[in-house]
């Protein structure tokens, strides 16, 4: 069999058999086909006959072409989930992708609204209207729960017990998890549902738009970045909030395991991310307050 005709059947084995979700599906299509692309540019016509020197070269071009360390890791690791599945068809006897690590990469600090940003874009006047409410109670419960935005967009009625102060969302993996939610995002909620029920929604989705459709990622992504420029003045996307939501609360309890379970990190180094923010708070605070800190400017009288 050819590269693609390999390709298609594993991409059909995850979607028919594996049953991976549509946008799991795209990103393993677009990082498998950059490889067969690349094979195919080389003259390799088979699988079975990329080896480890040809990929790492591979991976070095793609780096060489702005890809991200995590980019690379995210194609080896599509990688090598072809290649299991190749070996248990026989179609090959090795993995490349075996032992083969991305170029490490400076990690970014994910961008996030301090506490008072967070009350500002939050705590305004609220018109008494469908798409204001509607748009109030998502960013509410954004910040509340520190959702994904997949996570969001895909909650349904049925998931939410206002009286409980509980949300049950599912995950990557389709795991879930039961989340608090906080009495301002419980508040908000309580002003939307009667609205919501105005649309008639076609399914159960707890975020309609006007003609009950339930809201798409992208129409999500609009209304919050609308929103940070409306109270804040600054562009905003979904997962701003939710690195808000995990400093923010890490700050407070100092409890990088608990934090770890809201946000439903399966591996608690992702996690760890925000103890070099809260870091980063500290010595700024220290910077301001400390009289020792205070000197430096006047070190020379």
């Amino acid at each position: 069999m050819t590269l693609e005709a390999d390709l298609t059947a594993y991409l059909e084995h995850l979607r028919s058999e594996r049953q991976v979700s549509a946008h799991t599906l795209d990103g393993y299509r677009r990082d498998l086909e950059k490889v067969r692309d690349l094979a195919e540019q080389a003259g390799i016509a088979a699988w079975a006959d990329l080896d480890g020197r040809r990929l790492r070269g591979f991976v070095a071009r793609l780096h060489g072409q702005g890809q991200s360390s995590r980019s690379l890791a995210r194609l080896l690791s599509a990688v090598r989930g072809l290649y299991r599945y190749l070996n248990r068809e026989g179609r090959c006897r090795h993995d490349p992708a075996s032992g083969l690590r991305p170029p490490k990469g400076e990690r970014r600090l994910p961008r996030l609204l301090d506490a008072d940003r967070t009350a500002q874009l939050l705590d305004g006047a609220v018109e008494d209207d469908f798409i204001a409410r509607r748009d109030q109670a998502l960013l509410e419960l954004f910040y509340s729960s520190g959702l994904r935005l997949s996570e969001l967009v895909g909650l349904n009625l049925e998931q939410l017990d206002l009286a409980a102060g509980l949300v049950e969302v599912r995950g990557k993996g389709s795991k879930t998890r039961v989340l608090p939610v906080g009495s301002k995002a419980r508040a908000a909620l309580e002003e939307w549902l009667p609205l919501r029920a105005q649309s008639r929604p076609a399914d159960g989705a707890l975020f309609v738009s006007q003609q009950g459709r339930r809201l798409s990622p992208r129409a999500v992504q609009l209304r919050v970045r609308q929103a940070g420029i409306r109270e804040l003045g600054q562009h905003l996307h979904p997962h701003m909030l939710r690195h808000s939501f995990a400093s923010h609360l890490l700050e407070s309890s100092q409890d990088l395991r608990a934090v770890q379970e809201l946000l439903g990190h399966a591996d608690i180094a992702t996690t760890q991310v925000y103890t070099h923010l809260d870091f980063q708070h500290l010595a700024k605070v220290y910077d301001s307050a400390h009289p020792r800190a205070k000197r430096r400017s006047g070190a020379s009288e």
